[in-house]
């Protein structure tokens, strides 16, 4: 059994200076001194331990990303009185766009006492259209609704003379901005604890561009927390928490669930399915504890969630958008009325994507050496968001704390978030619209097709690297100076199964290994020196 390790706790024998096993890390160091000295006492420092330096970077990312969206708190004076300043397309010229400032001015979070999955509201009183209730699931729905309740209780206050007053759109933005940047540090503890003898790859996770741009653009970083704790209880070795903490990361976002895939393929692997049943029942006891009160109270507002999911169409960010509209083509269902669900298009991107899932859970059972639980876990949650109709922005935080742990490979890591965060500009000026003086679509789509290359790219070298355990950077960095090599199938955070032996395993043709390590290769050759 393989104890747990954190960067504060290693000595500076079995730390991994990314300064020099990374070209990235050595050429953001060169500002600061240059890379790490062959004499430098490391882990001398009493305070300034690798946890805190994280935390701190984090700290000053979450507050850039706050700046970021300031612009969109800003305020008028009108016969009303204060209102938000978002005349002429401010947030889009801006690109301070949050989907938590106009979430306020949804119905359900109206400051009447209403419930958010038990009264409906219309977005167009007096129209025919169908009434909407809360379009989150549970947990991000109450969180919003907490929150709410929060800013309106502030603005009690403040009447009365006992707190400064503010507008309680932005009452409600800094609410829940405080929380979702707990959220956040949580997830990058999460990650340095996970990350063991490389504690330095954290700071991708700190400092992440897509942080800064997307921390408190939506919910999303309550989801990434729980899902990346859920991790961590597992590599420690507590089924039963991680299970919980994963479904209650489902509750939030349904993501999180994509995990139980790679993680029982992996105990069935390893004979370690009781602990995998423990987790999964866990997961479910979480899921439903919070599910199924709103389930049985409110069942009409507790389905919004489904209901919209299913019945929208591509969204403007997704490959088939993109195949529409280089190709003319009408889509998979045809024109479509408002509001008509998009059938075909729904069976298609299942079914695209549980094929993308067999392959993987091909590769899960029959790599030459068990891949690691993190690696099969960004394949499938890359898999859905590639194959998904609809990716929101914000989805790209899921990824971020996978990516860093599956691959870190810092040159990679940092071409694919700077891309995908750079993202946002066409995209916000491709929403103004081009009769605006925006951007038009095809701009915004050939953005769209490079963040997709990159995460393509970061696949095929996870899959590379799970053929030929060599390769992978986390492998070969488990092992402390003079210390006899770890059996080639540790995984840091496999908990019950790290170094268990193999017991239900597959066929896997040595030539496709040859051939897909081959292809992964000259497309790592051409990128390296493409961005050197």
């Amino acid at each position: 059994m393989s104890a747990a390790v954190d960067g504060d706790s290693l000595d500076a024998a079995d730390r991994v200076a990314p300064t020099w096993t990374e070209s990235a890390g050595a050429a953001i160091a060169r500002p600061f001194g240059g890379p790490l000295g062959r004499h430098a006492q490391v882990g001398r420092q009493w305070f300034w331990t690798p946890l805190r330096v994280v935390l701190l970077l984090a700290m000053l990312t979450l507050a850039g990303a706050y700046l970021f969206k300031a612009p969109c708190l800003q305020t008028y004076d009108t016969s009303q009185g204060p209102q938000l300043d978002w005349r002429h397309s401010k947030q889009y010229t801006a690109m301070c766009y949050s989907d938590i400032i106009p979430r306020f001015g949804m119905g359900d979070l109206a400051p009447d006492g209403v419930f958010p999955y038990k009264t409906p509201w219309h977005q167009d009183p007096g129209s025919a259209q169908q009434p909407r209730y809360m379009e989150y699931p549970v947990v991000t729905g109450v969180f919003q609704w907490v929150n709410a309740k929060i800013a309106d209780g502030w603005v009690t206050l403040a009447g009365m003379g006992w707190l400064p007053y503010a507008v309680i759109t932005v009452l409600y933005f800094n609410v829940t901005a405080f929380w979702l940047t707990g959220a956040w540090l949580t997830t990058v503890w999460a990650v340095l604890m996970l990350a063991g003898r490389r504690p330095w790859d954290a700071a991708l996770v700190a400092l992440s561009p897509l942080a800064f741009a997307h921390a408190f653009t939506n919910f999303d970083a309550l989801a990434t927390a729980l899902a990346t704790g859920g991790l961590l209880a597992w590599s420690r070795r507590r089924p039963g928490v991680a299970g919980a903490l994963i479904g209650l990361g489902a509750a939030a976002k349904l993501y999180p669930l994509l995990f139980f895939g790679p993680l029982l393929l992996l105990c069935l692997r390893s004979g370690r399915l009781r602990e995998g049943g423990r987790a999964l029942l866990a997961a479910a006891g979480a899921w439903l504890a919070v599910n199924l009160p709103i389930l049985v109270l409110f069942p009409r507002g507790w389905s919004e969630f489904y209901r919209l999911n299913s019945s929208r169409a591509a969204d403007p960010d997704s490959l088939y958008n993109a195949l529409y509209h280089y190709t003319g083509w009408a889509g998979f269902d045809g024109p479509l009325t408002s509001g008509q669900t998009p059938v075909v298009l729904n069976a298609v991107a299942l079914g695209l994507f549980v094929l993308a899932c067999l392959v993987i859970g091909w590769l899960a059972l029959a790599a030459p050496v068990r891949p690691r639980l993190v690696q099969l876990c960004f394949l499938v949650v890359a898999a859905f968001l590639l194959t998904n109709k609809v990716w929101s922005p914000q989805y790209s935080l899921w990824l971020v704390p996978l990516a860093v742990l599956a691959v870190p490979r810092w040159r990679w890591l940092l071409s694919w978030m700077i891309a995908d965060a750079v993202l946002w500009a066409p995209r916000m000026y491709y929403y103004l619209g081009t009769g605006n003086k925006g951007l038009p679509e095809g701009y915004f789509l050939g953005a769209v097709l490079i963040r997709d290359a990159l995460v393509v790219a970061l696949c095929v070298l996870v899959v590379r690297e799970v053929l030929r355990p060599a390769t992978d950077a986390v492998r070969t960095s488990l092992v402390p100076v003079g210390a006899h090599p770890r059996p080639a199938a540790h995984d840091p955070s496999g908990g019950v199964l790290d170094d268990a032996p193999d017991r239900v395993t597959l066929p896997w043709p040595s030539s496709w290994t040859r051939r897909i390590s081959g292809l992964a290769a000259v497309v790592a050759g051409r990128s390296e020196r493409s961005l050197s």
